[in-house]
């Protein structure tokens, strides 16, 4: 069992956000921020899979939160009051808290779509940016919100119908999460991802997808639409499977080591 962080809180305009910052032994180390995926939060998604250890011994400072509605952070309930764009801010919010310039960025499921908005708004505070757990899925947009929602809402996940939506909310359970918080943020407009935007991402970009994750989509065909980007197929994988997996730790390391501050 990884020891967790001490959390910190900051105010992103007006909304709460639970975060850690791990230093690195280096005062000059280069930072990495690591932004969770939907009803998980930083602990479960980064430090619980090994994550954080593996980037520290690496040398590197690790910045994590919880996205808003999610683990220790503010809990909203409007719709209004989530989407990517808007949780990309929180992002870049929590940068200037902590004066980061500019951070290496590694986002899974949610998180990653997350991590592109950052990167489009905000080119210049991206070093480089790893999509885990989403391919093209990214600019197709995801179905079954819906019943990922409704599955949230219902009295006990023996009540939902539908396997992967009941998948979503016996996650939700075991992270301890809101479960209402997180039906508004599912059901939060979903800003589209154009295939033209992402072939604008400046930030060299890794895109990395389990080969049985069709939560995500391919890896591949996500990261010939982006210039440069380069795929890494997780193998043996499914969505909730492939975060930890330590193929996918060593690819992303070797990804931020060839893109260097």
């Amino acid at each position: 069992m990884h020891p967790r962080p001490p959390q910190q809180t900051f105010n992103s305009d007006g909304v709460a956000i639970a975060y850690f910052d791990q230093p690195a032994p280096e005062p000059d180390a280069e930072p990495v921020l690591l932004i969770h995926g939907f009803a998980s939060n930083a602990a479960v998604n980064w430090v619980d899979t090994g994550w954080v250890a593996a980037l520290a011994a690496a040398g590197y400072r690790v910045v994590a939160f919880d996205n808003r509605g999610h683990g220790e952070s503010e809990k909203l309930y409007r719709l209004e009051d989530y989407g990517a764009p808007l949780m990309a801010e929180d992002a870049r919010r929590l940068l200037d808290h902590l004066a980061i310039r500019r951070a290496h960025v590694i986002g899974y499921s949610m998180g990653a779509r997350i991590a592109a908005f950052l990167a489009l708004a905000h080119p210049e505070r991206v070093a480089s940016l790893v999509f885990g757990g989403l391919g093209i899925n990214m600019v197709r947009g995801m179905a079954g919100t819906g019943p990922i929602a409704h599955a949230l809402e219902a009295p006990s996940a023996d009540d939902v119908k539908s396997q992967a939506a009941r998948t979503f909310r016996v996650f939700a359970e075991q992270t301890r999460s809101d479960l209402k918080a997180l039906a508004a943020c599912i059901r939060s407009a979903r800003a589209p991802i154009t295939a033209e935007a992402v072939a604008s991402l400046a930030p060299p970009v890794l895109v990395a997808v389990g080969d049985r994750d069709v939560v995500g989509g391919s890896a591949g065909e996500l990261a010939a639409l982006i210039p440069g980007a380069r795929a890494f197929v997780i193998a043996g994988r499914e969505h909730m499977k492939a975060v930890g997996d330590p193929t996918f730790k060593a690819a992303a390391q070797d990804f931020l080591a060839r893109h260097r501050l």
